[in-house]
């Protein structure tokens, strides 16, 4: 029976809810004379799910027709669903139509393994060149890149997306090996690689001239499932960092495992996704970029998981009492951050409002009240969270301090919960895996 393109449209996008995409395209390109569309940094979020996620991309794959069975995925060879494939024209056809009924804003664009991955990866650039060429379209396109794609072809699927992303899945070359066997380490950290190396020589070509083609230049990002393998917070974190630093990546997205299939290598089918543990890494990966901390900081071998109880950033603090209260007028904008509900934004605001105020007057004298005028004597600190202010000022109870709404500071974005999700594309097993991705850093153990 022939499926239409509604029918395609159907399978395609619900076989694609399980990446995950809730980024900002975090690329500008204003509209131009005679094209369609145009892309900002601060994303392509106009409209979202109920629990924060942004859906107002056209996230579709170009077919779930795949040769891999790697088992946590729904679009394993071995699982008996719908299938589903686009031509180019269709899949370049329905982009535009849904972007000039304003129901989208760009294209999140991935795809099953169809055959070989280089010939997936044609398939994905004969869309990108349709939207691109013939359409004209600049709005924002993110693409999954397949792994073991050959170099040629990585290389002009990044001169025509905006971002680009190679989806790392499971923490451990253990957990690959036993969960995705058509999957290779190297197939995956060799492109991650090339598109770092490309994006940092298209940026230097750029410096030069300013016409120079862009690539990939939202930069790119990744995906680690959370719970169908049994790697530690701390492994994944580790992980985490090691990718940042290696390959500058923009994003590390963190999916809770839902289990679809019955399969021994897995979690069972009434297994609950670990939602929770899900939101502690995204705290926890956000103290990584924004508030100075180090993997090791946050959690060592002796306590490899996060608290459920409490955030990252909090857990830090009780776990370190020594370096409170924080006397606020002589602390510097390092010691400020690691203060729970104190953020980068209430950081700088304190660091400034000091001014040239005398950081040596006694609670009390004049030369307090002069500096609370200024903004960071005791009506400043009155100001802030509660959690914050007891580790400012009351070294009885800085055990107490906790964190803000959100869990790890002013800066984090409120809790998400994203729900349906499960995979994208690879898991593994306890042990050690990616040993050469964990960055060489200093370890500094919990005291």
């Amino acid at each position: 029976m022939e499926q239409t393109l509604m029918d395609k449209l159907t399978i395609l996008a619900d076989s694609a809810k399980y990446d995950v995409a809730c980024t900002s395209s975090g690329a500008s390109r204003t509209a131009r004379p005679g094209t369609v569309g145009s892309c900002y940094a601060p994303g392509c979020c106009h409209a979202f799910t109920a629990d924060g996620r942004c859906v107002s991309l056209l996230k579709v794959l170009m077919s779930n027709c795949c040769s891999f069975d790697c088992g946590y995925c729904v679009n394993r060879r071995s699982n008996d669903i719908p299938r589903a494939t686009f031509a180019p024209r269709e899949l370049a056809e329905l982009t535009m139509e849904f972007y000039r009924r304003n129901y989208i804003e760009g294209l999140f664009l991935s795809s099953a393994v169809l055959g070989t991955p280089d010939y997936t990866t044609e398939r994905m650039l004969a869309v990108l060149r349709l939207l691109r060429g013939e359409y004209r379209f600049g709005g924002y396109i993110h693409a999954k890149a397949i792994p073991g794609t050959s170099p040629e072809l990585l290389q002009q699927l990044g001169y025509l997306a905006d971002r680009l992303s190679v989806n790392v899945e499971l923490p451990s070359e253990r957990s690959l090996n036993l969960l995705a066997p058509d999957k290779g380490r190297h197939s995956i950290f060799r492109p991650m690689k090339q598109i770092a190396v490309s994006g940092a020589a298209s940026r230097e070509e750029l410096t030069l001239y300013r016409h120079a083609p862009k690539f990939a230049p939202a930069g790119q990002s990744t995906q680690m499932i959370v719970g169908a393998s049994p790697e530690t917070d701390y492994h994944i974190l580790k992980l985490t960092e090691g990718m940042y630093q290696k390959y500058g990546l923009k994003r590390v997205f963190y999916s809770a495992y839902i289990p679809v299939t019955e399969d021994t290598r897995l979690p069972a089918l009434d297994t609950k996704p670990p939602l929770l543990r899900e939101h502690r890494l995204y705290q926890a990966d956000w103290l990584l970029r924004f508030y100075g901390f180090q993997a090791s900081e946050l959690l060592d071998e002796a306590h490899p998981n996060f608290d459920p109880q409490l955030d990252p950033k909090c857990s830090w603090a009780v776990m370190h009492l020594e370096q409170f209260p924080v006397e606020v007028m002589r602390a510097d904008y390092e010691t400020l951050l690691r203060v729970p509900g104190v953020g980068p934004t209430s950081a700088k605001r304190i660091v400034s409002a000091r001014g040239t105020a005398d950081p040596h007057a006694e609670p009390g004298t004049d030369a307090d009240e002069d500096r609370a005028d200024q903004g960071c004597g005791k009506r400043h600190i009155g100001k802030l969270r509660p959690q914050g202010r007891k580790l400012l000022t009351d070294p009885v109870r800085q055990g107490e301090a906790g964190a803000g709404k959100n869990g790890v500071g002013d800066e984090l974005p409120p809790q998400k919960f994203p729900s349906h999700r499960v995979a994208g594309e690879v898991h593994d097993e306890a042990g050690h895996g990616w040993g050469d991705m964990e960055p060489v850093i200093k370890q500094k153990r919990h005291s």
